[in-house]
């Protein structure tokens, strides 16, 4: 015969169970929208709060606080605390602040398509070197390299962070919020880049961030300051400029990428990176062709 106390810690473990599934649900939920808006929010320079806010508000009516108990992490036992935060890899930021310059209009093409342009990321976790294409995105390579001899990503943030669909991690927004730019917008480039054939944006390229918005093919040539850098071949239309390739410091990505990221900020939609990335400087110099 089946005591009381027996009896109790049957239905208290079969509520736990059921806690568990419902939360093991809602988490396999929110990762197939995170799957489906990653592209959107990743790449999208501003509006990508509320099309999180509106997908992701949808969870069926369900919530932590059903049974009228403490959410768990799905993985956690009855009475453990939930895993700790990654340690964070990085090391603290230089001291400084991000800027606040804004320009009324593109800067004036200073640079020589015949060249290659070379931006050096030195940033908290490491550095990052990246080789831009002049000739096949010369507003593109322009504007980093004017907006890097402005001291413009000095001391900014790296605010978003991708790890599942798509692998990038975003930069280039002072403000840190995904809808900071320079004040002035570019074209697209190189769209028809036979790298991206197959809808792939392969590891180690380097793309603008943008205002379009597939659905309704509006904001074409919006980009501003906003780059992500792809860690991991990632599925993606070509409707992101490529200007650049990672030439060193892949493996930074990958550090960072192995810190995971955070939940989205339901104010911007972002998923940051567990990792303290911060730009200490950023520099560009020209090598011209051989």
């Amino acid at each position: 015969m089946v005591s009381k106390e027996q009896r109790r810690k049957q239905l208290a473990r079969a509520k736990w169970e059921r806690q568990q599934e419902r939360r093991t649900d809602r988490v396999r939920q929110g990762r197939r929208r995170r799957v489906l808006l990653a592209a959107v929010l990743v790449l999208v320079v501003a509006g990508g709060g509320t099309a999180w806010a509106v997908l992701a508000g949808d969870d069926g009516g369900t919530s932590d606080q059903a049974d009228g108990e403490p959410s768990a992490d799905p993985g956690t036992e009855p009475g453990e605390e939930p895993s700790a935060p990654p340690e964070d890899p990085c090391e603290e930021p230089a001291p400084g602040e991000p800027s606040t310059k804004q320009w009324d209009a593109e800067p004036e093409m200073t640079v020589d398509t015949s060249s290659d342009y070379v931006m050096t990321l030195a940033t908290t976790c490491g550095d990052i070197e990246i080789t831009m294409d002049a000739e096949a995105a010369p507003h593109t390579v322009n504007s980093f390299n004017f907006l890097a001899n402005e001291g413009y990503f000095d001391h900014s943030s790296c605010h978003r962070l991708v790890p599942e669909g798509i692998f990038v991690l975003q930069c280039g927004d002072p403000q840190g919020t995904g809808q900071g730019g320079p004040g002035y917008t570019l074209p697209d480039e190189n769209l028809d880049d036979p790298d991206l054939e197959g809808g792939v944006y392969p590891a180690g390229t380097v793309a603008m961030a943008n205002q379009y918005n597939p659905s309704d093919g509006s904001g074409r040539d919006t980009g501003g300051s906003q780059f992500f850098l792809v860690y991991q071949d990632s599925e993606l239309p070509p409707d992101y400029t490529p200007f650049g390739t990672i030439t060193a410091g892949l493996d930074v990505l990958e550090l960072i990428a192995g810190a995971g990221a955070t939940e989205p900020d339901p104010s911007t939609g972002n998923t940051a990176p567990h990792a303290t990335v911060v730009i200490n400087e950023a520099r560009v110099e020209a090598v011209p062709a051989e």
